[in-house]
C-alpha cells in the first residue's frame, strides 16, 4: 500500500512542500502553546499533546491499513520508541520551559541552533560533513544568540530568566536533533504513520511516567481540563503533535535531509510574525537584528555542494 502522502512521483518536490507545511503550522502551535503556558506546566502540555496524539494516530492509521501491512522490526521499533522519549518527551518539555521563560519571539531566535545541532551530529554518527558555508552559517547563529543577552535595554525579562531560557531551548535543540539523527536511516522503507506512531508512543510513555513520579502531578494535570485552556490547547496540539509532525516526517522522508531542515526552519520567520501580530510582543531593533542574522545562518547551514 502506498504512504499516506502517495509516490514522491507523482508529486514534484513533495518533500519541500510538505517541509514548508510542517513550520507553518508549527508556528501557530507555538504561538497557541505561548498562550496555554501561562495556565499548564510544560509537563501537563506535553501529556495532553503527546497522549492525543497517539490516540488520533491508532483510527488514522486503521484507514490507512498500516495494522495490515508489513511492520517494521522489533529492534527498529524499539529504536523509534527510543528516539521518541529523547526528541519528544525530554527536548519538547525542555522547549514549553523555554517558551514560557522566552516568549516566542525571543525562542524563534534560539530555535535557529536547530540545524547545526542536527548537521552536527550527523558528522559524528552519519558520516556526514561540514562545509565553511555552513561553518559560518553555524558562526552567525551563535552570534544571534550572543546578541539577545548583550542588551538589557531592549529585553522585555530579567537577565538570569533569559539565560536560563536560552539554555533550556538550546537543551531541547541539541536531544529534537539526537532524536532526528536517530530515526532518519529508518524512514527509507517505513510508514510515515507508523514511524510517527511509534515516535509518539515513546514520548507519551516517558511524559507519562515523568508526571506520575512529580510531587506535583495534580497539579500539572488538573489545568489541563479548565474550558479556558482546553480551548488553546487543543488546537495547538492537533497542529504540533499530530497534524505538524506527521507532515514534517513526510518532508524528512520524500527529500534531503538538509532541504528539509533548511525548509522547516522557515518557523523561525513565521513564530517571529505571528508573535507580534497576535502575541504583541514588541520588534525591537535588537530582536530584528538577532532573527535576521539567525535565519541567515540557518540558510547557510544547510548549504551543500
Amino acid at each position: 500500500m502506498s504512504d499516506i502522502f502517495g509516490s514522491p512521483q507523482n508529486f514534484a518536490r513533495l518533500g519541500e512542500v510538505l517541509s514548508v507545511m510542517a513550520a507553518f503550522l508549527w508556528a501557530i502551535s507555538v504561538v497557541l502553546f505561548r498562550v496555554a503556558g501561562e495556565k499548564v506546566h510544560p509537563l501537563g502540555m506535553n501529556l495532553f499533546k503527546n497522549v492525543l496524539a497517539v490516540v488520533l494516530l491508532v483510527p488514522t492509521m486503521a484507514v490507512f491499513g498500516e495494522f495490515a501491512s508489513p511492520g517494521l522490526s522489533p529492534g527498529s521499533s524499539l529504536w523509534l520508541v527510543l528516539s521518541g522519549l529523547i526528541s519528544i518527551a525530554l527536548s519538547d518539555t525542555l522547549f514549553f520551559m523555554a517558551l514560557n521563560k522566552l516568549g516566542a519571539g525571543l525562542t524563534a531566535i534560539v530555535d535557529c541552533a536547530y540545524s547545526p545541532f542536527v548537521i552536527g551530529l550527523s558528522f559524528v554518527f552519519l558520516g556526514e560533513r561540514m562545509n565553511a558555508v555552513q561553518t559560518a552559517g553555524t558562526a552567525l547563529i551563535v552570534l544571534a544568540v550572543v546578541m539577545i543577552t548583550r542588551r538589557k535595554s531592549e529585553l522585555p525579562i530579567p537577565r538570569r530568566t533569559l539565560l536560563a531560557g536560552i539554555g533550556l531551548g538550546i537543551a531541547a535543540l541539541f536531544f529534537q536533533a539526537v532524536g532526528i539523527v536517530m530515526f532518519k536511516p529508518l524512514l527509507g522503507g517505513a510508514s510515515i504513520l507508523k514511524v510517527t506512531f511509534l515516535r509518539m508512543a515513546g514520548g507519551a510513555a516517558g511524559v507519562a511516567l515523568a508526571v506520575a513520579v512529580h510531587p506535583r502531578r495534580r497539579a500539572i494535570v488538573r489545568p489541563i481540563f479548565s474550558k479556558k485552556t482546553i480551548l488553546i490547547l487543543l488546537p495547538a496540539s492537533l497542529l504540533a503533535s499530530y497534524f505538524s509532525n506527521v507532515i514534517w516526517i513526510g518532508g524528512m522522508k520524500y527529500t534531503l535531509a538538509s532541504i528539509a531542515s533548511a525548509l522547516n526552519q522557515l518557523n523561525t520567520i513565521f513564530i517571529f510574525a505571528l508573535a507580534a501580530i497576535f502575541l504583541k510582543e514588541r520588534i525591537t531593533p535588537l530582536k530584528l537584528a538577532a532573527i535576521t542574522l539567525a535565519f541567515a545562518g540557518a540558510m547557510l547551514v544547510s548549504v551543500r555542494f
